[in-house]
Order: C-alpha cells, then sequence, then structure tokens
C-alpha cells in the first residue's frame, strides 16, 4: 500500500458500508424441458454479480450456482424467468437420512438415490413411557389391556 493509498482511505469517509457475501453454493430445483429453458435460466443466473460458475442438470431438474450471492436472489432471478414453481434443492442423499422410508420422506419425483430433506427422528421416550404406563410391577394382576 503507497502512500497515496493510505492518505486517500485516510481523507475519504466510507458513505455506505457493503457487508461482504460469503462464497457459497446455491441449489435450485428447477423443472426445465428443454435447451431453450436451460439456456434462459444458465443467462439470468450467471449474469449476477458475484457468481463464479453455473452448472444445470436438466435430467435432475437441478441448478447449482457457485459465488458470492445471496440464496433468495438467486431463486427470484430463476423465478422472473418463468419457472414460478422453483424451489431450494429439496433433496438428500439416501443414506444420510436415518429412516429414508418414513412418511413424508420418500417422495417418487426425486431423483434416484435421493429423499426428501426431513428430520425424522422417532420418540423412543415417548413410546416407552406409553408402553410402560400399560402394566404395573407392584400389582401384576392390574393390566390395563385387559
Amino acid at each position: 500500500m503507497g502512500a497515496l493509498d493510505y492518505l486517500y482511505y485516510f481523507c475519504t469517509i466510507p458513505t455506505t458500508k457493503t457487508k461482504l457475501k460469503t462464497m457459497q453454493t446455491v441449489e435450485i430445483k428447477v423443472k426445465m424441458d428443454c435447451d431453450g429453458c436451460e439456456r434462459i435460466v444458465r443467462n439470468a443466473v450467471s449474469n449476477m454479480k458475484g457468481v463464479k460458475s453455473v452448472d444445470i442438470n436438466r435430467k435432475q431438474s437441478k441448478v447449482t450456482v457457485i459465488g458470492n450471492v445471496d440464496p433468495n436472489k438467486v431463486l427470484r432471478r430463476v423465478k422472473r424467468t418463468g419457472k414460478k414453481r422453483a424451489e431450494f434443492w429439496p433433496y438428500v442423499p439416501q443414506h444420510v437420512v436415518s429412516y429414508p422410508h418414513a412418511s413424508g420422506v420418500y417422495d417418487k419425483r426425486a431423483p434416484a438415490g435421493y429423499v426428501r430433506n426431513v428430520q425424522t427422528v422417532p420418540t423412543s421416550q415417548e413410546t416407552e413411557d406409553k408402553l410402560m404406563s400399560l402394566f404395573s410391577e407392584d400389582n401384576v394382576n392390574a393390566c390395563s389391556i385387559m
């Protein structure tokens, strides 16, 4: 840093503070039928400020944007191309989910090897309490099932 740069930064008062965005990956699910749809989405997203790369997988209906961008702005830009049903990528790999076949997790429209990103943790403590309340150890003849 030279002396002139030092004086310039010392004498000028910043009028607006710009918040730097961090480098992140944004994945969006967008239905694309043809090369034209793919090209429109690619051009809309790649012209955004801070975008480093755009990867489109039409078979999975997935758009991956890498760069210093706001995820909500990327989604809004994709929706403005006419793809109103665009949403953030709702799937995770099947081996990550503890119960991939629980209700609400399995999706027929999901790509192969993916399931919906739903947190399904079995409530073993609640189930255990219900089962234990059915029987009484003090009075073995007092069963609530009968």
